[in-house]
């Protein structure tokens, strides 16, 4: 039966530290990699180990996983391949296209072994100072601004409903638009986490009421934030 390696990888570059030496000896049993963006896992698996032989294995993409991808997963399975799932950054199948190969693992009844290694919602959520009792991770907002006012909104009443945390990420070109929408629709007393360049020297996690925020906008282009809204007292 064939096992697939659900491989962690850094957030920021060259912090190899964040993860478990554990990780490298998974990396040296596979035979084949699904790798969100292949060029991030080859240099991933450098920094982590240089004696590890790159062209030793099978690379395939998942940027985009369609019915050929799907296949050629299916394919190695069969072939009681040793399989390393990995995402550009972070932990597979959180946010990550590789989700979908591994529910088809599952299907097949394969040996899964998740890795230890960084997620930045959890480490942002660990860090807010907001309820990790209740908490909700909603992805990407709508881009139209419309529909983005409704989602915050939405998402504000029901955090203030459920005394929970909810967690959401932007394309970072548009960080500074997000902030803005936020800090023009939610109540005052709403905490907003922004948590910027985790595990990154220049990482900064700092959660404060929106009518703080209003008196200190950031700058954050071109930055991986995770935001966290929670709502009431």
């Amino acid at each position: 039966m064939a096992t697939i390696y659900l491989i962690p990888c850094v957030l920021a570059d060259d912090v190899s530290e964040t993860i478990p030496t554990y990780v490298v000896d998974a990396i040296k049993q596979c035979n084949v990699v699904f790798a969100e963006n292949e060029r991030t896992a080859r240099r991933f698996f450098k920094l982590m180990d240089k004696s590890i032989a790159i062209e030793q294995f099978e690379w395939f993409a998942i940027h985009k996983v369609e019915a050929e991808q799907i296949s050629s997963f299916k394919q190695k399975i069969k072939e009681n391949k040793t399989i390393a799932i990995i995402s550009e950054a972070g932990c597979p199948g959180i946010a990550d296209p590789g989700q979908i190969l591994i529910a088809e693992a599952q299907k097949l009844q394969c040996t899964i072994k998740p890795m230890v290694g960084p997620s930045s919602i959890l480490l942002a959520l660990m860090a807010s100072g907001m309820s990790g009792q209740q908490f909700e991770f909603v992805g990407y907002l709508p881009i139209d601004n419309g529909e983005r006012i409704k989602a915050i909104k939405a998402l504000e009443a029901a955090s203030l409903k459920n005394n929970s945390t909810k967690i959401f990420i932007e394309t970072p070109y548009r960080n500074n638009q997000l902030v803005e929408t936020i800090l023009k629709t939610c109540d005052k007393n709403t905490k907003l986490c922004i948590a910027a360049n985790i595990t990154a020297p220049n990482e900064s996690i700092i959660t404060a009421t929106i009518a703080e925020w209003q008196k200190k906008i950031p700058a954050l282009h071109k930055q991986p934030v995770i935001f966290l809204i929670h709502a009431g007292i």
